[in-house]
């Protein structure tokens, strides 16, 4: 992200994942710093994803497995309206439980994932697999 030219193409890459989504959705940390240059680059508006216990008004959390133990993650309960399609970017796709948790905080809010991206994925820990095995079918756009 220091480099400019790198960030500009990375944010661009990112808007054009899909052409259908109505809102960009971020999850902390480095993801929002994506989602919210996406969200400029469009004209689209951005909801943030957060840890647990940030987030000022009342708020949907969903709990979820990390490899070195348990996370959660909150979204305001009005951030979303119902029908919305959802673009949800994050930095990296590890082992699928952060993705997993931010697309069911989603959909708790009455929106759908139209579309996921990140940077790139460490294809090691299975995320990919880990995230469709929970029974999404949404597709995952890996930038790098």
């Amino acid at each position: 992200m220091r480099e400019g030219a790198a960030l500009k193409q990375a944010v661009e890459l990112f808007a054009g994942v899909s052409d259908s989504y109505d809102i960009i959705a971020g999850v902390e940390a480095r993801g929002f710093i994506f989602a919210t240059a996406v969200a400029q680059l469009t004209g689209k508006g951005f909801v943030p994803i957060r840890k647990s216990g940030k987030l000022p008004a009342a708020a949907f959390s969903h709990s979820y497995a990390l490899e070195y133990g348990e996370a959660t993650l909150q979204i305001h309960q009005d951030a979303l309206k119902k029908g919305e399609r959802v673009l949800l970017i994050d930095d990296v796709l590890a082992t699928g439980g952060t993705l997993g948790a931010a697309a069911a905080l989603i959909e708790r809010c009455g929106a759908s994932v139209d579309s996921i991206a990140v940077l790139m994925e460490i294809e090691g820990l299975n995320g990919r697999q880990n995230f469709l095995a929970s029974g999404s079918l949404v597709p995952i756009s890996v930038l790098l």
